[in-house]
């Protein structure tokens, strides 16, 4: 039995899209051993995925820290991989595999014109697996649902349908924070009374959730983990969100939805896009007020 080594150290949105690689991957590698390797926020997510047999964790710290390096080459080298598929495909793991992993074996987006794949993250999973002659019959359709399944019966108190929002971002990435969630809320609350409207906020958020003044969901007072998330997720009736993780989670689930984006980056270049979860891209969020968005997504209300 060969060893197969994947890597992927974030983040949340990147974790999900590999959802569709991951089972291409294990599709391939039938009767071998998948190990992960990723960073300790994803370490319980990746025990749970059905698509990978072990998880390693990276501490991702500076290169710089010789000790750091020297141990975890030591542990990789030790385990006897025979291939490598690396989607995180950072400088950092172009590093690794240049100077610390001693594995001739590599698959990385890095060895592909970046026009074979036009600069979306997905179609660039493709060719890359590809190239390893792998049939990828799921990478271009991520299915993350396995998350769902494992959320152990987490339900909304709630009998109502709900509309659920995620209105924050992390504060490296405020830049990507669209300004009116308040106002679009309260558009949604004055006309569309026969929804629970929720809000789902990340550890950091659970202070600044209580100003918009909806239900909040929360599990024994904590943070959702990201089983109960994608479980949440999964059952609303629509989410409006930044282009943030669980933007990507909604997409990626099958669920209906609205993603806000500034020029940051493009919907087409982060492959959100699904059926039924659509980006509503600016130039600039600032002029994209509340009204106008609740005109564009008026009608999935209402459907």
């Amino acid at each position: 039995m060969s060893n197969i080594l994947i890597i992927k150290l974030g983040s949340l949105g990147d974790v999900v899209q590999i959802s569709g690689a991951l089972k291409d991957i294990r599709e391939h590698h039938k009767n071998e051993k998948i190990t992960i390797l990723t960073t300790s926020k994803y370490l319980n997510l990746f025990k749970n995925c059905p698509y990978v047999d072990s998880c390693l964790e990276d501490e991702r710290l500076p290169r710089y820290n010789i000790f750091y390096l020297l141990k975890l080459r030591k542990l990789i080298n030790s385990l006897n991989f025979t291939k490598v598929y690396d989607l995180q495909n950072s400088n950092r793991t172009n590093f690794y595999r240049k100077f610390i992993f001693n594995i001739g074996d590599w698959s990385s987006s890095k060895d592909i014109p970046e026009s074979k794949y036009n600069s979306s993250v997905l179609q660039r999973f493709d060719e890359q697996l590809r190239k390893s002659n792998i049939q990828t019959r799921y990478t271009l359709k991520p299915d993350f649902s396995w998350a769902a399944e494992k959320a152990n019966n987490y339900n909304l108190d709630t009998d109502k349908k709900y509309i659920l929002f995620f209105p924050f971002c992390s504060k490296d990435l405020i830049h990507k924070r669209w300004p009116y969630f308040s106002e679009l809320i309260n558009l949604i609350k004055k006309n569309h009374s026969e929804f629970e409207l929720v809000v789902a906020p990340g550890p950091d958020e659970i202070v600044e959730a209580k100003s918009f003044n909806i239900k909040i969901a929360l599990n024994n007072n904590s943070a959702l983990n990201f089983f109960e998330l994608a479980s949440l997720i999964k059952k609303s009736h629509l989410v409006i969100a930044n282009d943030t993780g669980p933007a990507h989670m909604t997409a990626h689930l099958g669920a209906r939805g609205f993603a806000l984006f500034g020029p940051h980056t493009t919907p087409e270049k982060v492959s959100i896009e699904r059926e039924k979860f659509i980006a509503l891209q600016t130039m600039d969020l600032k002029s994209l007020f509340a009204d106008r968005v609740y005109a564009l997504i008026k009608s999935s209300i209402t459907n």
